[in-house]
């Protein structure tokens, strides 16, 4: 079957003195009968490539889903008098919220059943399940389209009415203050940034809301949250780069919001609350990986704040969690994650003890203070997701679930994993990279290695168990993660070293990992694979430019690729925000910067290697018409033979498919295409 041929209609785009002509500008238009069809050809082309593996993703769908336990269900716990569970039912693909009163032994009482409420929907997703305080209504949110456009609802647990209050437009989220009465939640702009935040009384029509709060400010958007301690509710207003936050007693919606520090330029700070304190974690006067502080309620502004854990610059402070008895601090150290007790009555400091290379610990949901239980979370690229509890004062650990492993071949002692460093090209850095493997898998320039990135806001992709990715371990790959620049994993410095006028350390470091893989005999590049999602479908875009013929195949799932367009364009959802992430283009130095690398606008005339490419039609983060015009122009420009299938979930949006295993069948192909280009069938 013949590749389709994207129509080409000029679009010239001049600023800073700058032409670019854009030929596939057009497919900017979702309601356009043309661009439906050149993405329906579009997946037509891609069936008729892969055809030859429809039995192997068959294989591979089924082989995933028999690793899942098909009736699990969540770990219990205690809220407010009663026992919260999520759980699932053989045959069916969305989760049932239930809860049972003070005691497991009562009857199970069904608050939602997401498998009713999505009907045929092809997409549907619940989020944000709330209880009001006396536990006689739920708050819940829906999205039949994947634009995470939610439509708040509510319903009546004595009676099972679902009531008539229906608010549109919102984030998903609801917080009840403790009247029991008023629910706050947040409204979207047309460009999908959260700006409004409302009160809502129970009853009403959504049109005689309040308006609360609104963030002028394109840059900012907004949350609603509120404490551990049930007794305040906080409004937070963020950018990238600053915070500011506002609260009012809980029991108490119609006094004056109070701001705890106005916002400041490159002033981050969030809060808890516990007794007549609030705690902050901050990165105030210079304290670049942050610490924590607290001051009293009643004055709390920034020249009130009390170190509580200085900064340390070795040492990245990222949350924390207040016990009566306890300060327990989660804090990364060369990349690796620890959780930290302090005893407040001695002082005495200990961490909990992790042996494994490279892996993820974390605070689970601890929603007591007077408890000597820690609740927290464990996997590695060997373990699966773990829950303990720990007896901060007796120092015992004890399991409470580690995620089940069906199907009758995994044991953890089959496999292998590491962290290794790699030199940057530079010869200043040294770039983490986790890897795992199967223990009969030799490494060798003949073995498959697929390396996963992503490197941007800061976000930490960490070593974590996947029984989807066995399928390709048990085949004779090795799954690396390399820990790039532009994520958090080494401190504050390590993601501000690779954004905005540094964004290209985030893709060299990618390129030079991969090298070194290469010269350490893990890999080659006829067998080297790169794959990333979103930003990092913009790094493995990048780096493809950079370097071609280092890797043999990429996976680019719903990839950020028109960077320069996209960014001067305000009326797209996240554009205005992103301007701390990776520039202004409308300032020179940032457009030239940008148009440098944004991998749309640097296709060439030349060989590219195999290619799989990703989207979903309703995608809200990287508008679907990123992935097409890039595909496109590569159809266009590029001499080789190699593969270049592009996939538009014509349902989704930028999560892929909804549903406990849906999802799987994107995994999937996935596989399937890294398998069919690596010769395994």
């Amino acid at each position: 079957m013949k590749a389709p041929e994207a129509l080409k209609i000029d679009k010239i785009l001049t600023i800073h003195g700058d032409t670019r002509n854009d030929p596939y500008f057009w497919m900017n238009d979702r309601e356009n009968p043309e661009v439906i069809k050149y993405l329906n050809e579009e997946n037509a082309y891609a069936d008729a490539v892969m055809k030859d593996t429809e039995a192997l993703q068959e294989e591979l769908y089924e082989e995933m889903k028999a690793r899942y336990k098909k009736d699990d269900e969540s770990i219990p716990y205690f809220f407010n008098g009663y026992w919260y569970i999520v759980r699932y039912e053989e045959g069916k693909e969305y989760p049932i919220f239930c809860r049972r009163f003070q005691t497991l032994e009562n009857a199970e009482e069904i608050i939602l059943d997401v498998n009713i409420l999505a009907g045929t929907h092809e997409y549907f997703e619940v989020a944000s399940v709330a209880t009001s305080p006396d536990n006689k209504l739920v708050s819940f949110s829906e999205d039949s389209v994947g634009r995470r456009i939610y439509t708040l609802k509510f319903k009546n647990l004595q009676t099972g009415e679902y009531l008539g209050d229906e608010i549109e437009n919102t984030t998903g989220k609801a917080v009840w203050a403790n009247d029991n009465e008023h629910v706050f939640y947040i409204r979207k702009d047309k460009s999908l940034r959260a700006y409004k935040v409302y009160r809502h009384r129970m009853g009403t029509d959504s049109s005689e809301d309040v308006l609360i709060f609104h963030e002028k400010d394109d840059t900012f958007d907004v949350n609603v949250f509120k404490t551990k301690s049930l007794e305040y509710i906080f409004l937070a207003s963020s950018s990238t780069i600053s915070d500011e936050h506002y609260f009012i007693p809980a029991d108490d919606v119609f006094t004056d919001w109070k701001v705890i520090q106005p916002r400041i330029d490159d002033l981050e700070y969030s809060v808890e609350h516990y007794k007549d304190e609030f705690y902050i974690i901050t990165n105030a006067d210079d304290a670049t990986n942050f610490k924590l502080v607290k001051t009293k309620i009643e004055n709390c502004t920034m020249e009130n704040w009390v170190d509580v854990i200085p900064h340390r610059e070795e040492v990245l402070l990222e949350g924390f969690e207040i016990f009566n008895d306890y300060l327990v601090l989660e804090e990364r150290e060369r990349g690796l994650l620890y959780i930290k007790i302090i005893q407040n009555a001695t002082g005495e400091v200990f961490n909990i003890p992790f042996t494994d290379p490279t892996y993820t610990a974390y605070i689970g949901l601890n929603l007591e203070f007077n408890t000597e239980i820690l609740r927290f979370g464990y996997t590695s690229l060997t373990v699966p997701g773990s829950t303990y509890e720990f007896d901060m004062k007796n120092k015992i650990t004890h399991l409470l679930k580690q995620q089940e492993v069906l199907g009758g071949k995994f044991l953890a002692e089959n496999y292998i994993s590491e962290r290794i460093w790699a030199p940057s090209r530079d010869g200043n850095e040294q770039i983490p990279v986790s890897l795992v493997y199967h223990k009969d898998t030799k490494k060798s320039a003949d073995t498959p290695l697929l390396l996963y990135g992503y490197g941007s806001y800061g976000h930490t992709v960490d070593a974590t168990f996947s029984n989807v990715r066995l399928s390709l371990l048990d085949r004779g790959f090795i799954y690396a993660i390399a820990h790039i620049r532009g994520g958090e994993y080494l401190g504050r410095e390590w993601y501000e070293d690779g954004k905005m006028l540094f964004k290209k350390n985030t893709f060299y470091d990618f390129i030079d990992a991969g090298k070194y893989l290469i010269q350490e005999n893990y890999t080659s590049s006829k067998h080297l694979y790169a794959m990333g999602g979103s930003a990092g479908g913009l790094l493995v875009g990048a780096v493809v430019n950079l370097e071609p013929k280092l890797f043999n195949g990429i996976v680019a799932q719903v990839p950020f690729v028109d960077v320069v367009t996209t960014m001067l364009d305000e009326t797209i959802p996240l554009t205005t925000g992103e301007y701390d992430e990776w520039g202004n283009p409308n300032d020179e130095e940032y457009y030239f910067y940008m148009k440098e690398y944004s991998p749309y606008d640097n296709v060439e005339a030349k060989e590219y290697p195999h290619m799989l490419i990703t989207t979903g039609l309703h995608d809200s983060q990287v508008q679907y018409w990123e992935p097409a015009k890039w595909t496109a122009r590569l159809r266009e420009m590029k001499t080789d033979d190699n593969l270049l299938v592009f996939k538009t979930d014509m349902s989704a949006g930028h999560g892929g498919a909804s549903g406990r295993f849906e999802s799987l069948k994107e995994d999937a192909l996935e596989f399937a295409f890294l398998l069919k280009i690596d010769g395994k069938i």
